[in-house]
């Protein structure tokens, strides 16, 4: 569908390549048992995935700040289902959390076997809202740094996706115009939205069970991409 014009590839990272929950409920409890957090990890999840859903979705439109959304997304969770912790307490975990989440590293189902075969045709690259320093430590543990020409990161774009700065941002890094790159990623509004008002082509992986849309196409295992690319 796009062979004849697709020169770069654009990847996000977290919930498209890199397994974001996996990794976090492994992160989670790790941290509780350390902590002696007296939650059952599947309640206190339940909870938590949605509200750290909301916070970042505040953090993208600049309505909070990194240190809020870390320290938010626990303590309104914590409140929520009525278990007492200080705040102190809260800190200490929300520093561990962001220690330790790089050092599982599940991705998802045939990310390697597709990033191998793109590899050899196209030109990759990420572009991630994540934090500059944990992203890193992500692509290197998961021993897929070497496959990404440009990592584009907001922290070091001054600005988050949507905006159409950091798209225009990568595309300058990658040497490229946005007629012969792809995005693809798992979030409608920050990745396929904010991508294609640039220009570019895009690709929904759908990670979260999302109803169909008339953006673009919509994947569900990675292995797809070979159907486009």
């Amino acid at each position: 569908m796009f062979k004849n014009t697709i020169t770069d590839v654009f990847f996000d990272l977290d919930h498209t390549l890199w397994d974001f929950e996996k990794n976090s409920a492994l992160t989670y409890q790790k941290i509780f048992k350390e902590n002696k957090i007296k939650l059952v990890l599947s309640d206190f999840l339940k909870v938590y995935v949605p509200n750290n859903i909301a916070f970042w979705k505040l953090y993208r439109e600049d309505k909070i700040t990194s240190e809020e959304l870390r320290y938010q997304r626990l303590k309104t969770t914590f409140d929520q289902l009525g278990y007492h912790i200080s705040d102190a307490d809260i800190h200490v975990l929300s520093n561990q959390y962001i220690q330790y989440l790089s050092i599982y590293n599940h991705l998802f189902p045939n990310a390697i076997e597709v990033l191998d075969y793109l590899k050899s045709k196209y030109s990759l690259h990420i572009i991630t809202n994540g934090f500059k320093e944990v992203q890193q430590r992500k692509l290197i543990a998961s021993k897929i740094f070497s496959y990404f020409d440009q990592v584009i990161n907001s922290e070091t774009a001054g600005v988050k996706k949507p905006n159409p700065i950091i798209f225009k941002k990568a595309l300058e890094l990658a040497r490229t115009i946005p007629e012969q790159s792809i995005m693809i990623g798992d979030s409608i509004e920050a990745d396929i939205i904010g991508a294609k008002a640039v220009g570019f082509h895009v690709l929904h992986f759908n990670a979260h069970n999302e109803a169909r849309h008339e953006y673009c196409d919509m994947i569900t295992n990675l292995n797809e991409i070979k159907n486009y690319l």
